[in-house]
């Protein structure tokens, strides 16, 4: 009897399939020919690559489906996914397979991105991928295998749409540059923590590197991962040897680096573009005599946003919450929440995470707004323009499952308690969408006066938890911090609550500090106090206002003193330049002593000496430190403006609203380059260097493009001036222009008129273009293997009918060898590096 792909994925080696374009265009697939459309008029072609990959000893093989969904195939999607399936069920049992291996829904990305850096709304993505899966899941496919995403967000879609519409096996597989970055910034550790909490199958990664170069990327999966993980690497780097694409890595030295990546962990392992069934051949051979390593369940507790996880409980610091997205006792952000003021509500998530939040609490809950849509736009707000991972707080079980599937992360969710109702309504959606659940130390009969209650009820909630599929480490426990001012001795009971749960039921916790002191006065003193002595019996994370200085003081000597803050880097960066509140109130005062002297024309040396004056610097100004919450803090300019703030947090009406302030005083020409100029600069070597990921990348440039509106519209009578013009073009036979639309908005805020012929462009269409608009700059844009050819045509044209044509490629397949090869100017690795090299044409005189 066959066994099912989940009894052997993790136990034993497996082994994918290879590329699929670069196979076929030696078949005789044209430049610009879509690979898909073969399964129907080229179907002995496909059934012979399966059968050659089947003959290597590949265990899963791939549907020839990567690039099949409505937006590339409008109106026969149905046929080409049926065909696929099966074709490759068709082969499978033309070798005799039909036991020992498995049929895997080929989906790739969409070639767009989602909103709202792009244009495509969420639940659109989810139901392109979902009506695939239909297909695949109806003709018999074995598994659902999501390949070659560069961004989380729409590998949550498909994940989605797979988990909801079929019951098969589902693996995924993602692209990480050298540096362990997504294109959108996700790391290996974020997306294992995400697509774990959705339930994927197996992850790993696929495309982009070679074998060695993916090393570093498998080891941080390994490590992250307690699902099994997959590594299907190109055979190298790629390069153009008499006119075709080859690869710089053959067969032999392919599976002897397979054979590192075996050891490191891995569990099934293959090969992507440039891998033939030779490769797979070797491959199997090489790895299948080694040692099996089963994936081990790591059991931690883990939260992540779209580029940043954080590790509760453990040998991870305490972490903290910043509790300011809430109504509680605030008028202000009620009023905002009444308005619909993002903007504030924003700023409030962005102050707390520069004063040293880890986590932000998001609570949108008032009986004068609709909290179901109101949670949806705060999350899609705060994830945008901050990496840090959010909380979800509300009773509301809509509010909550909306807010959980269109988060981009794995994220903390605030609230389940020990009444079976509540469990029973919030446990399932924890277990649907993941997440880490806080669980309130009550139940039906209310809040236990005693530890020994609370810890009564907190393994309650562990049971129901396990009962519902989901591990201890995603359940923290809150065993209710309850004011000293009405109980005098609730201190004493919760914190023994907490460190029981730590000691005996090796359990996390969380605590609302701010609670312990309310109604009585300086308030500060108490809950400052009690928080250090939640931290020393064991607390592992706390909702607090991160702004609150004696808080901060209390959180960040605690962890220096329990070893917990590597060298005192925190500790140092924040108080570097600390000043008692003694001396300062008192050079404070001197100040205003010598504002008054000044008035009345005395000279200070003719009374007694006055101390100096001179107030201290703001701490880490002009550095590069940690902070106090474990976050990179970037060197700034010591001035500048609100307007400049507001473009490098993202903010587009704030941006807006401070260049129409500006333009009261100065002109528009002086803010762009005083201000918008340089905000991007300082936005964009963050992006470069790893600090600032493309979502803010992305939302800066909106902020700028606010600005630039209001600029343009007050220099409306004056004649418009730009850098120069650029076309930007995805090549013919691709449609995925995620990277080209990067650059397009980039370029746009920089100063360039662009042109953009969009997807699928052919290459004389790019070079009519170019004589027709005397265009100086074009940026070409290619996906996969199969379509940069029609990227080297396209520069032979331009170089035969516009020799004074510069021309940049990006693409990810795309490398600076291969850029050289095919005759370029210029290889665009980043959104940036082509910003950069159109600015070196206009210091130059190059550009028009």
């Amino acid at each position: 009897m066959k066994k099912s792909l989940r009894e052997r994925l993790g136990k034993e080696w497996l082994f994918f399939d290879g590329g699929t374009g670069s196979i076929l265009q030696e078949k005789g697939l044209q430049p610009g020919e879509l690979p898909e459309t073969w399964n129907l008029i080229r179907p002995e072609a496909i059934a012979d690559l399966h059968k050659e990959y089947l003959n290597a000893g590949c265990h899963i093989f791939n549907t020839n489906t990567f690039g099949a969904n409505r937006l590339k195939f409008p109106d026969n999607i149905d046929d080409i996914v049926s065909a696929a399936v099966r074709l490759a069920k068709k082969a499978r049992h033309e070798v005799s397979r039909d036991a020992d291996a498995y049929v895997a829904l080929d989906i790739g990305p969409t070639g767009k991105l989602l909103e709202p850096m792009g244009d495509l709304p969420f639940e659109e993505a989810v139901d392109i991928f979902a009506e695939i899966v239909r297909i695949g899941a109806r003709e018999g496919a074995d598994l659902v295998l999501i390949e070659t995403m560069n961004d989380s967000y729409e590998a949550k879609a498909a994940v989605l749409a797979a988990k909801e519409n079929c019951d098969l096996p589902v693996l995924l597989t993602c692209v990480f540059d050298e540096k362990g970055k997504m294109l959108t910034g996700g790391t290996p550790e974020s997306i294992v923590a995400t697509m774990e909490g959705l339930g994927v199958d197996g992850i790993g990664t696929n495309c982009s590197l070679g074998p060695a170069e993916m090393i570093p990327v498998v080891k941080r999966l390994v490590a992250a991962a307690s699902v099994p993980v997959l590594v299907n690497p190109n055979a190298g780097l790629p390069e153009v040897v008499d006119g075709r694409t080859e690869y710089n890595v053959k067969a032999d030295e392919f599976a002897q680096i397979m054979t590192q990546i075996a050891s490191l962990g891995a569990n099934a392992v293959g090969g992507c573009c440039g891998t033939t069934p030779e490769y797979i051949k070797k491959t199997v051979a090489a790895v299948r005599p080694l040692p099996f390593t089963r994936p081990t369940a790591k059991h931690k507790s883990v939260i992540s946003s779209f580029c940043r996880t954080v590790s509760i409980g453990g040998n991870a610091v305490p972490v903290i919450i910043g509790e300011r997205i809430n109504p509680t006792g605030k008028k202000r952000f009620k009023q905002a929440l009444i308005d619909r003021d993002i903007d504030y509500i924003a700023e409030q998530g962005l102050e707390q995470e520069s004063a040293g939040a880890h986590v932000l609490d998001v609570n949108v809950g008032s009986p004068e707004t609709d909290e179901v849509e109101l949670i949806q736009e705060v999350i899609g707000k705060l994830q945008t323009i901050l990496p840090l991972p959010l909380q979800i707080d509300t009773s509301d079980t809509t509010a909550m499952e909306k807010a959980l599937r269109m988060y981009n992360g794995k994220a903390l969710i605030n609230s389940v308690n020990g009444k079976g109702e509540i469990m029973k309504a919030v446990f399932p959606l924890v277990k649907k969408y993941g997440g880490v659940v806080v669980g309130l130390a009550l139940d039906e009969r209310g809040i236990p006066e005693t530890a020994d209650g609370r810890v009564a009820v907190a393994k309650k909630i562990y049971d129901t938890a396990a009962a519902y599929g989901i591990a201890k480490e995603n359940v923290i426990i809150d065993p209710l911090c309850m004011t000293v001012s009405s109980d005098a001795g609730s201190a004493l009971v919760t914190l023994e609550a907490v460190r029981r749960i730590h000691d005996e039921l090796s359990g996390n916790t969380i605590l609302g500090v701010s609670n312990i002191s309310f109604g009585l006065p300086a308030r500060e003193l108490i809950t400052s106090s009690f928080f250090t002595m939640a931290l020393q019996n064991g607390l592992s994370a706390a909702i607090i206002n991160p702004n609150n200085a004696a808080m901060m003081q209390a959180y960040r000597a605690f962890c220096a003193l329990t070893n917990q803050d590597v060298n005192f880097n925190n500790f140092i960066a924040a108080y570097q330049d600390y000043v008692p509140v003694n001396r300062r109130i008192e050079e404070t005062i001197n100040a205003y002593k010598l504002k008054v002297l000044s008035a009345l024309d005395i000279d200070p040396g003719e009374l007694k000496a006055v101390p100096s004056t001179k107030l201290p610097a703001k701490a880490g100004a002009g550095k590069t430190a940690t902070g106090g919450g474990g976050k990179d803090i970037e060197t700034k300019p010591e001035k500048t403006t609100k307007l400049m703030d507001a473009i490098e947090r993202g903010m587009p009406n704030p941006a807006a609203e401070a260049t129409k302030n500006a333009l009261l005083t100065r002109s528009a020409l002086d803010i762009i380059n005083k201000d918008l100029v340089p905000a991007l600069d300082i936005v964009g070597k963050g992006f470069e260097k790893g600090t600032l990921f493309l979502p803010q990348l992305l939302m800066a440039a909106e902020a700028a493009k606010a600005a630039f509106a209001v600029v343009k519209e007050a220099m409306k009578d004056t004649p418009q001036e730009t850098k120069g013009k650029v076309i930007l073009a995805t090549v013919k036979g691709d449609i995925h222009d995620i990277g080209k639309n990067i650059v397009k908005v980039l370029l746009e805020n920089y100063g360039y008129k662009v042109i953009d012929l969009g997807r699928d462009v052919s290459p004389d269409v790019i070079v009519e273009t170019a004589l027709k608009e005397d265009v100086r700059l074009v940026g070409l844009s290619a996906l996969m293997t199969t379509t940069v050819v029609n990227m080297e045509e396209t520069i032979k044209l331009l170089r035969q009918n516009k020799p004074d044509c510069k021309i940049v490629v990006g693409g990810a397949v795309m490398t600076q060898q291969y850029a050289d090869t095919i005759g370029s100017d210029c290889y665009g690795k980043d959104a940036m590096s082509t910003v950069r090299y159109a600015d070196e044409l206009v210091a130059a005189g190059q550009l028009n």
